[in-house]
């Protein structure tokens, strides 16, 4: 189908411009009847050819940017930035209660919020062209993203795709004001680069509340340097692993007095829980399905060394158990429920020759990586289980091209147990609105923010007699 479009000045002077929309520089086209018209012009005139006869219809007289569908049946339909402005806020998520807090004993009530906010360099209008160009700006976006997370309240928040800059001139200053301290790490790339350039790369952040909780210690976990280090015997480590740069961001937290439901612990020594939060932004490329998976494996290895290090921290005297710390593990996985990475978190097992693998020849490293000894299956010791189902929550990700669920938050499901979670946007609201993607003026980035509220019972045991050296030195 040929598309000419026409501008029209205040005085109804036409300005013919026969152009396709793909050579129009504020045209994009998001399918195949669907033409995105980014201009600030008084009116839009469109003349199409549909192989039997030309055609042509004015569709708007007021200055907006504009976008024009035709149907079927080469119906022109027509709407704007008005037409955004004027879609109805999306009625508040539901909470979802799951079950009811122990009022038997001493818990810690504990709400974490998980959100990948969308890079300001990755929200362009070659990705996004159903978003107007206003409400894909960093300034209009963050305000609404800030609001999200104040709206929620979580004790605990990781965040994905966060600008170097944006953390400390953005989210550090404005969470402080709110009783938060958080953590930063960029991509590894960040290394290499000046540090004019260093400051626009993306990473991963973990807020805490300081009423609740003190940082004992943080950890960065580098799957560049990681592959680097394990790749003797496969070159598929060296040049499909190692050069993706993705970071998982580790805190180890202690609770405080004020972390505490029904009263405080009898023993001292169970006030100051540790707690592991780990948030993660894995590769996206579908076509690096195994990189995914090793992402995970090297992850969760790296994961059990800081737990058995924090176990023997806080229980001296203790054989170094990863099961005796909380974890919470959260973030952007880039893996569909039914993935190897979530098979793995889920049961603790993958099988070596998974598809997701893609019969690379991986298997004696990651047999080295996982020191499992099985040989035909990699595993993990945590018991985690995932606060979302596909049954509460269809998709996380919601955009013109894809929808499902990519985003999770995962538990030690020993010792901690689920209250309550944050439900899905109204799909009616999606429906009616005929909204195709986000971000969207009321929606600011193409991710839904993750929240559960969770109960955890003391991991630690009461030990009167003995001195917690960890805890006591700081």
């Amino acid at each position: 189908m040929q598309v000419q479009l026409c501008l029209r000045d205040q005085r109804h002077h036409q300005y013919p411009s026969p152009f396709t929309p793909l050579l129009l520089p504020s045209c994009s086209i998001i399918s195949n009847t669907t033409i995105l018209v980014d201009g600030m012009v008084p009116g839009i005139s469109i003349a199409y050819d549909d192989g039997e006869r030309k055609r042509s219809k004015v569709v708007f007289s007021y200055r907006l940017h504009a976008f024009v569908c035709w149907n079927k049946n080469n119906k022109i339909m027509a709407g704007g930035v008005m037409a955004m402005i004027d879609t109805p806020s999306p009625p508040e998520r539901p909470w979802i209660p799951l079950a009811r807090p122990t009022r038997s004993r001493p818990t810690c009530l504990i709400t974490v919020m998980c959100y990948n906010v969308l890079c300001d360099k990755y929200a362009t209008r070659q990705m996004y062209g159903y978003c107007p160009t206003w409400a894909l700006t960093w300034e209009y976006r963050k305000k609404n993203i800030l609001a999200e997370i104040r709206h929620y309240t979580a004790d605990i928040i990781s965040l994905q795709e966060v600008e170097t800059d944006q953390f400390y001139k953005f989210f550090l200053p404005e969470l402080k004001r709110d009783g938060y301290d958080g953590i930063f790490s960029p991509k590894s790339r960040a290394k290499t680069m000046a540090e004019n350039d260093r400051k626009y790369v993306d990473g991963c952040a973990i807020f805490y509340r300081t009423a609740k909780f003190s940082l004992v210690k943080e950890h960065l976990i580098e799957f560049t340097q990681l592959a680097m280090a394990n790749s003797e015997g496969s070159d598929d480590m060296l040049n499909r692993v190692m050069p993706k740069d993705n970071i998982g961001l580790a805190a180890l937290l202690k609770t405080k007095e004020a972390a505490w439901d029904n009263g405080l612990p009898s023993d001292n020594n169970q006030i100051h829980q540790p707690i592991l939060v780990c948030t993660a932004h894995i590769h996206w490329d579908p076509e690096y399905c195994d990189v995914k998976l090793i992402q995970i494996m090297m992850l969760s290895h790296e994961l059990r060394n800081i737990l058995e290090e924090a176990s023997q921290n806080f229980r001296p005297g203790h054989k170094p158990e990863s099961n005796s710390v909380q974890l919470l593990l959260c973030g952007d996985f880039n893996s569909l429920p039914e993935s190897g990475v979530i098979e793995f978190l889920s049961t603790g097992r993958v099988s070596s020759d998974h598809q997701d693998f893609k019969d690379l020849p991986y298997k004696s490293v990651l047999q080295k990586i996982s020191g499992c000894e099985k040989p035909n299956e990699f595993t993990h010791s945590f018991k985690l289980a995932s606060a979302y189902g596909e049954d509460i929550m269809p998709y996380t990700n919601y955009t013109f091209h894809f929808k499902g669920i990519i985003d999770y938050i995962f538990y030690s499901k020993q010792t901690m147990t689920p209250l309550g979670l944050l439900g899905p946007l109204s799909q009616e609201w999606f429906k009616n609105n005929k909204i195709i993607g986000c971000p969207h003026p009321h929606i600011p980035s193409d991710h839904f923010p993750l929240l559960v509220e969770l109960e955890m019972s003391p991991s630690v045991p009461s030990v009167s007699s003995t001195v917690n050296g960890l805890l006591n030195r700081r």
